[in-house]
């Protein structure tokens, strides 16, 4: 198992916890968690019907979850943007090695980004899901 020090790693880790309590309500199974390779990693893989899901989980602490709703202007960060072109080639190859590695011919799979933001104080979170993003 994994080891987190870090306060952002602490973060990333309650985050993976939120997303795939998350996924498991929704019906989906959890494959994996933390599949990962040299050249990079999968925080989730999940299956649900014959579909299987690469999810890239991104954490996020904030102190008010309304802001996170209501928030507009173009000052609030938004952690999917963490997510570049260099990160999803990385992510593609991981999914690659994944399906090679596990013998997975003939099956439909997509790639999802889920944000978790955590509102620690108060023990809440919040989920952002977007789906089937292009790698």
């Amino acid at each position: 198992m994994k080891k987190f020090t870090s306060n952002t790693q602490k973060i990333g880790e309650l985050g993976e916890g939120v997303a795939c309590t998350f996924f498991e309500k929704q019906g989906y199974s959890i494959l994996e968690r933390n599949y990962t390779k040299k050249w990079g990693e999968i925080d989730i893989i999940a299956e649900k019907g014959n579909i299987l899901y690469f999810i890239e989980v991104k954490s996020k602490s904030v102190s008010d979850l309304d802001y996170v709703t209501h928030e507009t202007g173009n000052s609030f960060f938004r952690p999917e943007e963490n997510v570049h072109i260099w990160k999803r080639k990385r992510l593609a190859r991981v999914i690659q090695t994944y399906l090679i590695h596990n013998r997975i011919g003939n099956r439909d799979w997509q790639f999802d980004i889920l944000v978790v933001y955590l509102d620690l104080e108060n023990r809440k979170a919040r989920v952002k899901r977007m789906e089937n993003i292009i790698l």
